[in-house]
C-alpha cells in the first residue's frame, strides 16, 4: 500500500499536475487501501480471539514422575491440554535425584525412554502418539553409535525434533536429555 501510494504521488510530482480533483482521487484510493488492509488485520484478531477462547476450555492436568526432585528443581516432568501432552526431559536418574549410568550413553538412554514411557502411559498415550523429540547430548559422536536403539521405540513413525549437541546438562556425568510432545 505505501508503495502505491509513492508511486502515486512521484507519478503527480512529475507532472505537477496536482489539482483538487486529483488530490481527492488520490485521498479515497489511500484511505480505501488502508480500510482493506486494517479490516483484514480486525478479522485476523476476531479469529485468534475465538481460537483462543476455545482452547481456554480444556483442562489442565500435570504430573510429575519423581515429585520430591522435581519440586527441589522446580519443574513438573509432564502437562497435559487437551489433546496436547509436554514432557520435559527426561534424564538418566533414580528417584532421589542421582545420575545413573554414569559415562554410559546406552545405558542412558534406554532408562530416558523408560522414565519416558511411563509418562505416556499415565496419561494414555503411547511413542505411537509423539510428535516431536528432541535430544540433547554432549556427545553426539557417542549418541549416533547407540541411536539405532529409537527404531524399538518409535515402530509405526518417527517424530519430528532436533538432535542437539551441548556443552553440559544439569548433572555431571549426564550425557543425553530427551524432552517430547505427544497428541492424540
Amino acid at each position: 500500500m505505501v508503495l502505491y501510494y509513492h508511486l502515486l504521488i512521484n507519478s503527480y510530482s512529475k507532472h505537477k499536475i496536482m489539482t483538487k480533483t486529483s488530490l481527492f482521487a488520490l485521498s479515497l484510493v489511500t484511505g480505501s487501501l488502508f480500510f482493506c488492509s486494517c479490516n483484514g488485520t480486525e478479522n485476523t484478531n476476531a479469529k485468534t480471539e475465538k481460537e483462543t477462547k476455545v482452547s481456554q476450555t480444556d483442562t489442565v492436568n500435570y504430573f510429575n514422575l519423581r515429585p520430591k526432585v522435581e519440586k527441589d528443581y522446580g519443574y513438573s516432568h509432564a502437562v497435559q491440554i487437551g489433546n496436547d501432552l509436554k514432557i520435559s526431559g527426561a534424564v538418566s536418574m533414580d528417584d532421589s535425584g542421582l545420575l545413573v549410568a554414569a559415562g554410559n550413553m546406552d545405558q542412558q538412554m534406554k532408562n530416558c525412554y523408560s522414565d519416558l514411557d511411563k509418562v505416556l502411559k499415565h496419561y494414555g498415550y503411547t511413542f505411537d502418539d509423539v510428535v516431536v523429540e528432541n535430544i540433547f547430548t554432549t556427545n553426539m559422536e557417542e549418541f549416533f553409535k547407540v541411536s539405532t536403539y529409537r527404531n524399538s521405540i518409535y515402530k509405526k513413525q518417527f517424530p519430528t525434533g532436533s538432535w542437539l549437541e551441548v556443552k553440559g546438562l544439569a548433572l555431571p556425568g549426564q550425557l543425553i536429555e530427551i524432552e517430547m510432545e505427544a497428541h492424540k
